[in-house]
């Protein structure tokens, strides 16, 4: 255990530059007694360890230093290959390198570890993309790439939802979220989100961005994931949902609604009453409506109205010179009845 505990402090100082004795202490489950025990026997097997004082002090190696320990367990292994993202790598223009890469890890670890890791990418396939949807490949996306590691910043010609515009941009980051990639860049002051296959154009720009080090790109995009949910769904309805309706739940709607719903008591029908947070009415109305009339919306009455107006227009649209026999209403239920025994979970 405490050589695993020293291999673990090196390592973490090597990779890092530094860190504090409590940082070290978190991370491994041991006490902070430990860590000054660990780092005091580091020292006196001959390791260029020291420490720094003040907000931004903890402990450092000795500028230069490296250590060639590469103690590297065969479940460490596999789980590095597990989180290959080799198709996404292509894409932005690294497809080549993170092969390379892959095969000298290979050919670097011991036998037994090998073959372990290597059996991991043949039982494991990462698809990013929803079902039904498609990958997005902007074509910038490897200039992209190229502007966010080397620190430059970018001019862009960007369509949004309203009109195209011009912008010069410090690139922070780039995310790939649900098959669609996006970037973060500071404009200005303000950091934002920019979708990138929304980029007409795109220019890279002599110079360098400052600061890039001091930005945390996923605390950034946990909390910008966070708030862009809640600002969807700012409104709360109450639902009556039938009890295929309530096992359709996850497939009809977003994630989000879905964790934050509060479902009520069956009731002798066994029909259930559901309040669940819901976007703006005329969203919210055509999301709700994909229940069918599995769904009864009692709240609020703005919505239970909007959705009233779109199934009356449905209702004038496939009734207008429409004469269905009682024989083809039968199939027409039939065919309801099949479509939700195969859709049900």
């Amino acid at each position: 255990m405490r050589a695993s505990r020293l291999l673990f402090i090196l390592t973490t100082l090597q990779a890092r530059g530094h860190a504090t004795a409590r940082a070290l202490a978190d991370e491994y489950g041991v006490s902070l007694r430990t860590i000054y025990r660990d780092v005091d026997a580091l020292s006196a097997a001959g390791i260029p360890i020291y420490s720094e004082r003040g907000n931004l002090g903890g402990y450092r190696l000795l500028d230069g230093y490296r250590t060639r320990l590469n103690g590297m367990s065969a479940l460490e292994a596999e789980a590095l290959f597990l989180g290959g993202l080799s198709g996404q790598a292509a894409e932005l223009g690294l497809g080549a390198a993170c092969a390379s890469a892959r095969d000298k890890l290979l050919a670097a670890l011991p036998a037994e570890i090998r073959e372990g890791a290597g059996r991991m990418r043949l039982r494991f396939h990462l698809d990013v993309p929803g079902w039904f949807d498609a990958s997005e490949r902007p074509a910038c996306l490897p200039r992209l790439a190229e502007a966010v590691w080397g620190e430059r910043p970018i001019r862009i010609r960007y369509r949004s939802w309203k009109a195209e515009k011009e912008r010069v941009l410090d690139p922070l980051g780039i995310v790939l979220k649900g098959g669609a990639w996006y970037l973060v860049a500071r404009a200005g002051t303000d950091v934002r989100t920019y979708r990138v296959s929304r980029i007409l154009e795109l220019t890279l720009l002599d110079g360098r961005v400052d600061h890039v080090d001091d930005f945390d790109l996923p605390a950034y995009w946990a909390e910008n994931a966070r708030r862009f949910a809640q600002e969807q769904h700012p409104e709360r309805a109450s639902v009556r949902l039938s009890p295929w309706g309530v096992k359709m739940m996850e497939a009809f709607l977003p994630p989000f609604a879905v964790a934050h719903a509060t479902i009520g008591e069956a009731a002798e029908d066994g029909w259930r009453t559901v309040v669940l947070p819901v976007g703006p009415v005329h969203h919210a109305a055509y999301e709700l409506l994909r229940f069918g009339a599995h769904a009864d919306v009692l709240a609020p009455e703005a919505l239970r109205i909007q959705v009233a107006r779109i199934v009356s227009l449905l209702a004038k649209t496939y009734t207008t010179n429409l004469h269905t026999p009682a024989d083809d209403a039968d199939a027409v239920l039939a065919a309801e009845a099949a479509w939700e025994h195969a859709c049900a979970p």
